[in-house]
């Protein structure tokens, strides 16, 4: 009977890393960080603590309207009806009445960029089953749980005080990632800078992140502020080839929100690196194979594998090859037999799929019989040991 065990193969990576990076310090009560390119989490302080969202938690109004495009219940060129309901919210709106009929391609810029309470509340009736915002807010929070949100109970559409109305840092960031990944044909209304609606508030008509009007490559998402939560702000931004993506919440005001926000961004680029750990195809280590005919395989990178790293500071990094070995026959060409694991202070274990170079077909009689004969030799050397 095969009896597969854990090995662990240590290995000096051939790249220049840091040492530990810099912590930031933040005003922030609950902060999330984490590079959008790499997976890697920079900073998580409270992040899992359910917390009043405030606007920030539209985001997910949003991101079940951009489903409703994309599966055909809604389209941009339809018109939606204004209730008295979604009329009655003050707040940051839109300034519609119930004479409206408003596309929902204005209504998803009045949602995103001037943060329209009413505007919300159209979408969720028309989306709703029951046609009201308490049953898209019971969507809201099913949907939610779907997509990875464990924190996150929705009581209304747009984030007006409201006991239950919770989200968490952290599945506030993952909200922002999936907009990014799953949708972005409409991603980039995220950095519209104004939105004219009808001309009815030109004074409304500035997006309130203020990161937008900097050059450090923000372009998303959303801001938040009530007097229970403070202020608080979902964003992104890309440099080169790594994204960030941060909720900061808490905030005592509106000038510390942007003061942070930037120091975020500007720490989250400065302090990190993107290194190549290995190009695709490279061979890190060989495994042995049971019952195959082949008795050994390389361990190879399946594609280009980056690591985050600091970016002051030099040492070496190392890492440990593990899998359950021997591996079993038969392995198919690129199927994933081991994982890269590398260790780094101040950051998160790295864990990269390492795949078979080729196909090991299940051996026959002479491969049976030389495991056998290996098995035997096994046993008989340890009973020597035994004996002596």
């Amino acid at each position: 009977m095969l009896k597969r065990t854990l090995t662990l193969i240590t290995l000096t990576l051939a790249v220049l890393a840091s040492g530990p990076a810099t912590a930031l310090d933040t005003k922030a009560t609950a902060a999330y960080v984490i590079d959008h390119t790499t997976g890697t989490v920079l900073m998580s302080t409270n992040a899992d603590v359910p917390l009043p969202p405030a606007s920030m938690s539209k985001l997910m109004t949003v991101y079940m309207v951009f489903e409703a495009l994309r599966d055909g219940r809604l389209t941009l060129d339809e018109t939606l009806p204004v209730s008295a309901h979604a009329m009655s919210y003050a707040g940051s709106t839109m300034f519609l009445n119930t004479t409206d009929r408003v596309r929902v391609e204005d209504l998803i810029r009045g949602i995103i960029v001037l943060s329209g309470n009413d505007a919300c509340a159209v979408v969720a009736e028309a989306l709703s089953p029951d046609g009201t915002e308490a049953g898209f807010s019971r969507m809201m929070t099913e949907r939610g749980k779907e997509i990875g949100l464990t924190q996150s109970n929705f009581t209304n559409s747009n984030g007006w005080p409201q006991a239950g109305h919770r989200m968490s840092v952290k599945d506030l960031a993952t909200l922002a990632e999936r907009l990014i990944t799953d949708f972005p044909e409409y991603y980039p209304v995220f950095g519209e800078k104004e939105f004219v609606f009808d001309n009815r508030a030109p004074d409304n008509r500035h997006n309130r992140n203020p990161l937008l009007k900097l050059d450090i490559g923000a372009d998303g998402l959303k801001t938040g502020h009530t007097s229970e939560a403070g202020y608080g702000l979902v964003g992104s931004a890309k440099q080169g080839n790594r994204r960030v993506v941060f909720v900061l919440s808490g905030m005592a005001s509106e000038q510390e929100r942007s003061e942070e926000a930037e120091k975020v961004v500007n720490w989250a680029f400065r302090q990190f690196v993107e290194k190549t750990v290995a190009k695709q195809g490279a061979i890190l280590a060989d495994a042995p194979v049971w019952m195959g005919s082949e008795q050994r395989i390389n361990l190879v990178a399946p594609k280009d594998l980056s690591l985050l790293v600091s970016s002051v500071g030099t040492s070496e990094v190392s890492g440990q090859i593990v899998y359950r070995g021997p591996l079993e026959a038969p392995i198919a060409q690129g199927q994933e037999v081991a994982e890269l694991v590398i260790t780094r202070e101040g950051l998160p274990e790295a864990r990269l799929p390492l795949i078979a170079d080729r196909a090991v077909a299940k051996g026959g009689f002479v491969p049976r019989i030389r495991t056998a004969a290996q098995i035997l030799m096994g046993r008989i050397a340890k009973e020597a040991q035994g004996f002596f």
